[in-house]
Order: C-alpha cells, then structure tokens, then sequence
C-alpha cells in the first residue's frame, strides 16, 4: 500500500553472502508483503562492522539473516543483536554443530570456501563451456560425451534447463526433437556411455502454443506461422512422446515448473543413474 513502511531484511556475511540472501528470498515469496528489501552486507572482516549492520537493523526494525563462518563475529552478532533486541537467524551456524556433533569433525572456519576456485569450480566452468558448445544439437558428439541428455520439441526449457545444470556442475548437451528430423546414433546408438542420463522435456500444448507465439512476436514475425499452430505443436509432441518411449527415459512436463524444480526432478534421476 502507498506511504506503508518499508520492511528490510539484512544479509551479512564474511563472504559474498549469497547463501543467506538466497533464504531470504525464498522467505519473503511465502508472504504476500510487496515492499520488503533485502539489503546485503558481504566481506565482513571486523567486529565493529557487525555492530554497525545490527544498529541499522535496530533502527529501521528490519531483522538479519547471517552466514559467518569465523566464531568471533558470530559470538558478536549473538550479543549484539541480543542486546539490539534485533532478530537474527544463523543459517549456517546449526549445520556447521550438526556436522561437528555427528561426525566429530572440526570446520575450516575459512571464509568464502563455496566460490573457492578448486578443481569444483573448475568442473563448473568446464560443464557451462560444454552447455554453449553443445546446445540445441549443434554438435552431436556432445550427446556421447554429456553426463545428462535433454530432448524435446522446441521451446520447453531445455537450453535454460542446460546451463542451470552446468552451473552445478553437470556435463549437460541438449537435443531438439523435430518430426522432420531422424535423430542421430548419438542418442539412440551402442555409442552411449552407461552412465548418461536421458530426461525427456514435454509440455502442455495450449502453454507451448502461447509460449510459441509470443517467442515470434519478439521476433517481430507473424505469430500464425506453422511453428505456432496447436495442430502442428501436437504433431510434434505425439513424435517427440514417441521417441522417448523408444529411449525409455525419464519424462517431465516442465508446464507448470521452475526451472530449479525441474532440475532437482533430473538430479534425483542422475543419482539412480550414478549409485
């Protein structure tokens, strides 16, 4: 409502503090409330910078939500958010003591370790190169050396789906299924690797229709084309429905889902594929 307060929620962390922000977020879509700002506070090195992120909180009655891996900051947040009457919520804090309680393990308590550049990040960047190389079946070798295959007719996701899953990590090419089109050995020939998961992508064709007509008015093209009709989306999806039976793959109808939903869908399926 216009002149109703603002509602802040402050992010601090030693770090980038991308964890904590990602709470927040995921928080803040659970209500209804349109005039909430998260405001982040990364790369805190000194005490003196907490008690200042805590007496803004105080004074605007916003609350903090923190990942602070070194124990003196997070003592100093404890206190001073205590005494602040401020709320703060440690999303780090229990992990870390349920991991020290249950494996008798002590933490790094080093700052930043989760963009550290490892042999982990480079196996994320490597995965994204792959993604762009082998997008949309530009280059069918792709298929024999992905991790994780994506086919579908165009427009359900699968590009978008590839890099989300290379950021994690995941060797991802991407295939699209056209009637007109005979699929390559590469999908369907002795040539695939046992351990490559094949995730059928469908989608509702009324979604498809709309999702296909506003792609080409972007375009600035006419959006009665072919490309755009029902009769011809539903063609492609019984061919596309056709050849996932063939390849026995797993099927998701990414109508109605966000990309992370689908991708947490294929990741289940990647871990059937790798036990």
């Amino acid at each position: 409502m216009p002149g109703e307060e603002r509602k802040i929620i402050y992010v601090c962390s030693d770090a980038v503090g991308e964890t904590a922000e990602a709470v927040a977020k995921a928080t803040v879509r659970q209500f209804a409330l349109a005039n909430v700002t998260i405001k982040r506070y990364g790369g805190i090195k000194q005490e003196d910078e907490v008690r200042a992120v805590v007496m803004e909180a105080a004074r605007t009655g916003g609350f903090i939500s923190y990942t602070l891996v070194q124990p003196e900051l997070r003592e100093t947040m404890r206190d001073e958010s205590i005494r602040a009457g401020v709320k703060a919520v440690d999303v780090m804090g229990p992990m870390m003591q349920a991991f020290i309680d249950t494996f008798n393990d002590s933490p790094k308590y080093k700052p930043g370790l989760l963009h550290e550049m490892d042999d982990h990040y480079y196996r994320k960047i490597e995965a994204v190169e792959f993604a762009v190389r082998y997008d949309d079946g530009k280059d069918v070798r792709g298929l024999v050396n992905a991790q994780i295959v994506l086919i579908g007719v165009s427009r359900t996701s699968k590009t978008p789906l590839s890099i989300y899953l290379a950021h994690k990590g995941y060797r991802t090419a991407n295939y699209p299924l056209t009637p007109e089109v005979k699929p390559p050995t590469e999908l369907f020939g002795p040539a695939v690797p046992s351990e490559r998961l094949t995730v059928g992508l469908t989608m509702r064709p009324e979604r498809l229709l709309k999702i296909r007509s506003e792609r080409l008015k972007a375009l600035g093209l006419p959006t009665h084309a072919q490309y755009a009709s029902l009769e011809r989306i539903e063609a492609e999806l019984r061919y596309a429905d056709e050849m996932m039976q063939q390849l026995r793959c797993p099927v998701i109808d990414v109508t109605e889902r966000a990309i992370e939903e689908t991708a947490g869908i294929i990741l289940e399926h990647w871990q059937n594929v790798t036990l």
